[in-house]
């Protein structure tokens, strides 16, 4: 390592034991944002989205509202604030958990958002660790300084580690730090090992560590991925930026400085599509190093600024330093790049915990999002209380194309007296409603019809009903966007032949009015 960052075990509990230490839950408190990446696809990823909310100030607080819920798959957003460590972290025993003391446990559970709020969350030697679990969201955390050897230990070394059965994940706005690489006790910031897939990190630092992360443990264990990499600061690290084993990654807009040793590793039959980085004062930035087990990648739009490139070996095939693609990989899902000659701007600014959760817009400028995670949420004794549209109300400007002639409807289900063609006849008084209180209604149209933005109108008396939602291309299933609430919802412009919306929580039977569609 060149720097070095200067940063600064318990016995096991029932939920019941310490419950009066958490506040009351609350309204549901949506996550900043959407899940982007390959985190999008696969029925998309939504945490805790449409289920209570707490504070947490300690780990055992954690792994108490964890262990409190009805069952291992209800969803929560765990709010934190605070240090949390060893000290302040205990195992906690109940049906819908399987915590331990010295990391946070995430294991045998679903639907969960852990979110940093107020005046930060770090965890401070305690890594986070995901097992057989999924539709997990972290946001807004650090996570700094987690040991494999030395005192003390936690999560193998690892910040964020997830394997066995993991998919669907994202997380966003974190800042993973390390002291040192492997001598000094530390193992890697992001790693994903044992069927883990369908994963997403953006707008994330990672810092002062020998190990970035890795996809896959060994050059046998190849049923990893998805994961997306985008809008990204590595600083100061050895290599694995990442280490891709047989997987698939889509890495953009990520600003590598200071990759000692190597940086994109894809072996043993991984592929990277790598687009629109900036990578400076670096060595061997993207390859094939320390086997003979090949990997591929498809390049395009990259800066490679003072990076240095060893000679080709038995073991090590360096891409540079011309790299070229000597593959291809599609990808499923719509983003925009950045150009590259913004990224190190986008980044210093976006990128980690405590930045206020602000985005690239995919102009080489920042946007700060318009709402972001309460800090001080009033407490209620009300678990379920009307949830309040997160989109804007406002009518879009243009046409109707849910009007069009040949434009039709249809559902996954509908309630008695209602119709799918309800949601297209321009009236407000009539509308379509699923058989309970989820289900799906789309527009179709016979031939490709680009959208960019649609407005969902609830009927009288049934505003604010709607909770989660997904929006998906109804031909391929890839999530457009999500969120909470109805209104109008923007989305990258897609051209495709049906638009799904998916209701996958509300506080009643929701009714849809109108399901209008525009391009702009």
């Amino acid at each position: 390592m060149r720097r070095a960052l200067a940063l600064a075990g318990g016995t096991a509990i029932t939920a019941a034991a310490v419950a009066i230490a958490l506040p009351l839950p609350q309204a549901s408190a949506a996550v900043t944002g959407t899940a982007t990446g390959y985190a999008s696809v696969n029925g998309g990823t939504t945490g805790g989205a449409g289920g209570t909310t707490v504070r947490a100030t300690t780990g055992t607080q954690i792994h108490t509202a964890l262990c409190n819920r009805a069952s291992s798959s209800t969803p929560i957003t765990i709010e934190v604030e605070g240090t949390i460590n060893h000290g302040n972290t205990t195992k906690v025993s109940g049906a819908s958990c399987n915590t331990a003391a010295d990391k946070i446990e995430l294991k045998e559970v679903s639907n969960i958002t852990i979110v940093g709020v107020g005046g930060g969350a770090v965890f401070d030697q305690l890594g986070i660790h995901i097992r057989d679990a999924s539709n997990i969201i972290i946001q807004n955390v650090t996570v700094q300084n987690v040991k494999k050897s030395g005192s003390p230990t936690s999560n193998g070394g690892d910040a964020i580690g997830m394997e066995t059965n993991v998919h669907n994940v994202w997380v966003d706005h974190a800042t993973l730090l390390a002291s040192g690489g492997e001598s000094a006790g530390y193992d890697g910031l992001f790693d994903m090992k044992d069927n883990t897939q369908y994963v997403t990190l953006s707008y994330s630092i990672l810092r002062n560590s020998g190990r970035g992360g890795l996809i896959g443990s060994g050059d046998s264990d190849l049923a990893n991925g998805p994961v997306t990499f985008h809008h990204n600061f590595y600083e100061n690290i050895d290599s694995r930026t990442p280490l891709l084993r047989g997987a698939t990654a889509h890495i953009y807009n990520n600003y590598y400085l200071s990759l000692n040793e190597s940086g994109i590793n894809a072996r043993a039959g991984g592929k990277a599509k790598v687009d629109n980085n900036y990578f400076q004062n670096s060595k061997d930035v993207l390859g094939t190093f320390y086997t003979d087990l090949p990997g591929y990648w498809q390049v395009a739009g990259n800066t490679f600024d003072n990076v240095t490139w060893s000679a080709v070996a038995s073991d090590n095939n360096p891409a540079g330093p011309n790299p070229v693609s000597n593959t291809t990989v599609s990808i499923p899902y719509a983003y925009v790049l950045d150009s590259a000659s913004c990224v190190p701007a986008i980044a210093r600014a976006t990128a980690g915990s405590g930045t206020g959760l602000k985005t690239s817009d995919g102009k080489c400028a920042t946007t700060t999002p318009t709402a972001s995670p309460t800090s001080s949420p009033t407490v209620s004794p009300t678990v379920s209380p009307t949830v309040s549209p997160t989109a804007s109300p406002s009518q879009p400007s243009g046409t109707n194309l849910s009007l069009a002639s040949g434009a039709g409807a249809d559902g996954s289900s509908k309630a008695s007296g209602t119709s799918y063609g309800n949601v297209r006849d321009g009236s407000l008084t009539t509308y379509w409603s699923p058989s309970g209180t989820t289900g799906d209604i789309s527009i179709k149209w016979g031939s490709a019809t680009t959208v960019a933005r649609i407005n969902l109108r609830e009927a009288s008396g049934a505003t604010g009903l709607i909770g989660a939602y997904q929006v998906l291309n109804g031909t391929t299933g890839a999530v457009l966007t999500s969120g909470t609430g109805a209104g109008v919802i923007s989305f990258p412009a897609t051209a495709l032949t049906k638009i799904t919306f998916k209701i996958t929580s509300a506080s009643g039977t929701p009714k849809v009015a109108e399901f209008e569609t525009y391009a702009s």
